[in-house]
């Protein structure tokens, strides 16, 4: 394959292409046979999430690590934060997730893994992989006998592993509407909930990769539709969807009123602080305001973090932070070997409303009092030129350059950041007041846009 092709797929953070036109069987086994010796790695775990094309590209990997030496541990259809727990709770030399997330169905992809679950970047690990197969300069076979490919069913001890986070006997008895999106929440959901008094209302629990009913992908609204009506209809007192690959999580209260990340960033902090008072708690740049101000108030320390998974669980790892949480939907714990798990974020919010002994949105109210915009993405010929347009358009604001440029005010604030892999920037904007968040939401756009 062209090194030009190879750099369309390998992201920042994963490999991730159409198959099999930029991701193949082929390229699977060749990333297998490089990624043993990169890791130096005799035990490794690898899944897979429901689309079709899993199954062969799992095959071919594990065919290549263990021509390298690699033994693989199959663990089946699983979470990536399923696959995390796997690398970290046995102990073994990495992992990797075959998962394109919440990509359309004829997307697939690779999360990888070091030990501990320490997730592997470019910078860390994906470029040398790209460049061996570009090259052709692939490891040759193990000289000792190949690895050994075995399985195991994970899913049992996973869940007890998410609910060791919280006291499952405190959770009330919830009717909870939970949105899988034909996802991997629909295996792992019913193996959590079974040690749960709640009343599961299940949408799309169906594994399904073509995604029949709505694209996996809850940070947007119109994905949320269907989950909201089920909560209305049915009298829920809450609902939880989750993407593709079921590390992220996203709650609409008793209305079907959409909570965001910043929000659940904000109730995991709370629940956590309870129980490890005086901790420090990460919270990504975009995050509301209402989230640093929450920490602190509960006697935490804030820690203000640029976005990015690689990033923050570096980040935590460096500074014992136990819990961290994003805009997007991903949360992160200390005691998960400081990776992502939208389930466990789920109990830690169960836990809190049950505390709560009132509506989910009576109980946030006071937490989520700022007007957010949202990310919004647009096309840029030159995202550093116009960044620099944004901080001389709001030359008399408080600056700062985390990740791209954050204008701040007292009432409120906006943030600009390049994207990673696309020629975008993101804005995010939010205001004490829906009219200022607009306001300034329109102006920025118009400077990006002009």
């Amino acid at each position: 394959m062209q090194a030009s092709s190879l750099a369309d797929i390998f992201k920042s953070y994963d490999v991730r292409g159409i198959y099999p036109d930029q991701l193949n069987d082929d390229l699977a086994y060749q990333i297998g046979r490089c990624f043993i010796p990169l890791l130096k790695a005799k035990n490794v775990a690898v899944g897979r999430d429901m689309r079709e094309s899993g199954n062969q590209l799992f095959e071919a990997f594990a065919r290549g690590a263990s021509e390298a030496g690699g033994n693989v541990l199959d663990v089946g259809r699983v979470s990536t934060d399923a696959l995390y727990f796997a690398v970290g709770k046995y102990e073994l030399d990495g992992g990797v997730m075959i998962t394109a997330s919440h990509n359309p169905a004829n997307y697939n992809g690779m999360k990888f893994t070091r030990s501990q679950a320490q997730a592997i970047s470019l910078d860390t690990g994906l470029a040398q992989i790209r460049d061996q197969i570009a090259s052709g300069d692939i490891p040759p076979p193990a000289a000792a006998a190949a690895g050994q490919i075995t399985r195991r069913d994970i899913l049992d001890e996973f869940a007890a592993h998410c609910l060791s986070f919280i006291e499952p006997s405190k959770v009330k008895p919830f009717k909870i509407a939970i949105d899988a999106g034909n996802g991997m929440a629909g295996e792992t959901v019913p193996h959590v909930f079974k040690h749960l008094p709640c009343d599961v209302v299940p949408l799309f629990f169906e594994l399904d990769g073509s995604f029949p009913n709505h694209p996996a992908s809850p940070i947007e609204a119109e994905n949320m539709i269907d989950l909201q009506a089920a909560v209305r209809k049915h009298g829920c007192d809450l609902g939880a969807a989750f993407d593709g690959d079921a590390d992220r999580m996203f709650i609409v209260d008793e209305k079907g009123g959409l909570i965001d990340g910043s929000t659940v960033t904000a109730l995991v902090a709370l629940n956590t602080l309870k129980r490890h008072p005086g901790s420090k708690i990460l919270y990504n740049l975009i995050c509301s305001r209402s989230v640093p101000e929450l920490i602190t108030k509960n006697g935490g320390i804030p820690v203000r973090s640029q976005v990015g998974h690689s990033l923050i669980k570096q980040t935590m790892r460096e500074q014992d932070i136990i819990f961290g949480g994003e805009h997007s939907g991903h949360f992160y714990f200390r005691d998960n070997w400081y990776a992502d798990s939208g389930m466990i974020a789920l109990m830690e919010c169960l836990e809190v409303f049950s505390a709560a002994n009132q509506p989910v949105s009576e109980f946030i109210t006071p937490i989520d009092t700022r007007f957010r915009s949202g990310e919004i993405n647009t096309t840029v010929r030159d995202a550093q030129a116009k960044m620099r347009e944004i901080e001389e358009f709001y030359k008399g604001a408080q600056v700062d350059h985390l990740d791209g440029v954050t204008i701040s005010y007292p009432d409120w604030w906006l943030n600009v950041r390049p994207s990673n892999t696309e020629p975008l920037l993101r804005l995010n904007v939010e205001g004490d007041t829906r009219e200022l968040m607009e306001r300034h939401r329109d102006e920025a756009l118009a400077v990006i846009r002009s």
